[in-house]
């Protein structure tokens, strides 16, 4: 099956009971046991598992052509788990621009657990010399947040491949349209299914995507399991209707950023402009080879300062100064106040998740933002 039908009949059953076309919402939290004590059905305990977290399952294994899929109640619970399967030691290879929920979990929560560089990793022999007797693991974020930066998933897992070292890629910016990690050579993918993949800023989760169901993927679902950081029934329904219509949306998000693109980057007040679809992107070769299109996140860099940029967000009125991304909505924000003092984001970056709008009103808006610099 191509995508599109995957993503609207991988995810459904058709109810047994009453022929329903669209899966019902089991709120259930346990199930009946037979005589003999087992559970006939395969459902024990809301916990466990369940019904509409297995059909969310499901589509999310088979849009990343992975094996096996685990959902969890947001992303950064989806990361952590992969963090915490680690043993006390290891030593991970990361991003120097890695998502900072993610970055803020090491250094916070793991950092007398765990060993981690923060480094480019498209510098791919800095990569190789990165690489300890105890790495156990190398995570890519490709495209990054905020800078969109690209990295070759391809040659990173065949870094990690030859040193026993597995490979990790969050994909939630490029989602299963665009970009298939697992086919790229990674072990596992990472998503925050609460932006694109449920894509109307309205339910939090997160997942990850096995390439093969072996030791470690079995110890990464026992964590899942025992604990419990798992999306409940009617957020697991929600998010299966939102992939629904996943591949005509990213379409359009596309073709928005795109266009967007353009006009940033033929403005005066504009700096400069990093979409993976631009071939102005350092990395457009490579987003080339592993990208069927760029995706609907941009970031611009404005002349001037973070006084500039909030400048810009604070006069726009369609674009909503909001964090997250992926919805069918604009959204905007200056990435640099989110994150924090320690960030290492540009003061005069501004990231935007172009939404579904009129690409026009798109435009005048920002045109009429770009006049308060």
């Amino acid at each position: 099956m191509k995508i599109e039908t995957i993503a609207i009949h991988a995810g459904n059953q058709l109810d047994q009971g009453n022929k329903a076309v669209i899966q019902p919402i089991t709120l259930s939290t346990t199930f009946e046991r037979a005589d003999d004590g087992s559970y006939p059905t395969g459902y024990s305990y809301g916990r466990s598992n369940n019904p509409n977290r297995n059909s969310l399952e499901n589509v999310l294994a088979k849009l990343e052509n992975g094996t096996a899929a685990a959902a969890f109640s947001s992303g950064n619970a989806a990361g952590m788990t992969v963090f915490q399967s680690l043993e006390p030691g290891s030593h991970l290879i990361c991003p120097n621009d890695m998502y900072h929920g993610l970055r803020n979990q090491l250094k916070k929560i793991f950092a007398d657990k765990l060993e981690f560089d923060f480094i480019d990793l498209n510098d791919l022999e800095l990569v190789e010399a990165s690489i300890k007797p105890n790495t156990k693991l190398i995570w890519v974020e490709t495209p990054s947040n905020p800078l969109l930066k690209i990295t070759d998933i391809t040659a990173i897992a065949a870094i990690a491949k030859k040193a026993s070292v597995k490979t990790v890629c969050d994909n939630t910016f490029a989602t299963p349209v665009l970009q298939r990690p697992l086919d790229l050579g990674a072990d596992l993918v990472m998503h925050s299914t609460t932006k694109y993949l449920g894509g109307h800023s309205d339910v939090l989760g997160g997942a990850l995507v096995a390439r093969e169901a072996d030791e470690w993927w079995l110890k990464l679902k026992q964590i899942q399991e025992m604990g419990g950081s798992v999306p409940g029934p009617f957020d697991c329904y929600i998010t299966v209707r939102g992939i629904k219509t996943l591949p005509y949306r990213i379409k359009g998000h596309v073709e928005n950023a795109t266009k967007l693109t353009a006009f940033l980057e033929n403005h005066p007040k504009v700096e400069r402009v990093f979409y993976p679809g631009a071939a102005s992107h350092p990395q457009f070769k490579i987003a080339q080879k592993q990208m069927s299109a760029g995706g609907g996140m941009l970031s611009f860099l404005i002349k001037g300062g973070a006084k500039e940029a909030l400048a810009v967000i604070n006069k726009l009125k369609i674009f909503t100064q909001a964090t997250s991304l992926g919805g069918v909505e604009s959204l905007i924000e200056h990435r640099a106040s989110v994150e924090g003092p320690d960030t290492k984001t540009p003061q005069n970056l501004i990231r935007a998740s172009v939404g579904l709008e009129n690409i026009e009103d798109l435009v005048e808006d920002l045109t009429t933002g770009l006049t308060a610099i």
